[in-house]
């Protein structure tokens, strides 16, 4: 006899699909944009704050640029505020912030790149931080990672999250400062395999 469970069970994991730009990244696709305000800036013109570039690119196990992947960003504004209902300080956040954003890694060169504020400390005494996930095909699960910021010495010695990593891994969530491309810019790579694989976390 059948046995009927009583819980849905689990649908198996998908990579991301050839068609996935179409949808989240229709521009980069050559498609408008006007059916969601996808293109919308993490922080606006109002948000108070350093305003910062980070720039990357995401390289396989043998050091070549995934030029398909995709990466949205979460993270707090300058104060440490969250765009999220559980921060209890949301009502003060400028009406400009949005507090996240989605961007594609170029098809030819596979760079990725945001503009936005530097983030306040975290509440609980976590370090100021950009929250990363990374989605591709041949990603069965999206891939967590966080970037902090090398001037932070103090703040990312203390860091809960940064506290739980191996010591000589810690390096591979810290971003650098890119003095070429003008002061408030940083270059982070993010490694899916092999030497100096960035670390992701388990949420």
């Amino acid at each position: 006899m059948k046995q009927h469970l009583p819980y849905l069970p689990q649908t198996p994991s998908q990579t991301a699909g050839p068609y996935v730009h179409i949808g989240l990244a229709p521009r980069l696709a050559g498609l408008p944009a006007a059916a969601m305000d996808r293109d919308a800036p993490i922080a606006g013109p109002r948000c108070a704050g350093d305003r910062i570039s980070v720039t990357g690119r995401i390289l396989d196990a043998a050091g070549a640029p995934v030029r398909d992947a995709m990466i949205e960003v979460w993270q707090a504004n300058a104060e440490g505020i969250f765009a999220h209902p559980d921060d209890p300080r949301r009502n003060e956040l400028e009406p400009d912030f949005r507090g996240w954003g989605r961007m594609a890694c170029d098809f030819e060169t596979g760079e990725w790149g945001l503009q936005t504020v530097c983030p306040g400390a975290a509440p609980g005494g976590g370090a100021p931080h950009l929250s990363l996930w990374i989605v591709a095909r041949g990603i069965n699960t999206g891939l967590a990672t966080r970037v902090y910021f090398p001037e932070n010495t103090a703040a990312n010695a203390a860091d809960p999250v940064l506290d739980m990593v191996e010591p000589h891994r810690r390096p591979t969530l810290i971003a650098a400062r890119d003095g070429a491309a003008g002061a408030g810019a940083y270059r982070f790579d993010i490694r899916l395999r092999g030497p100096g694989e960035t670390v992701f976390l388990d949420l």
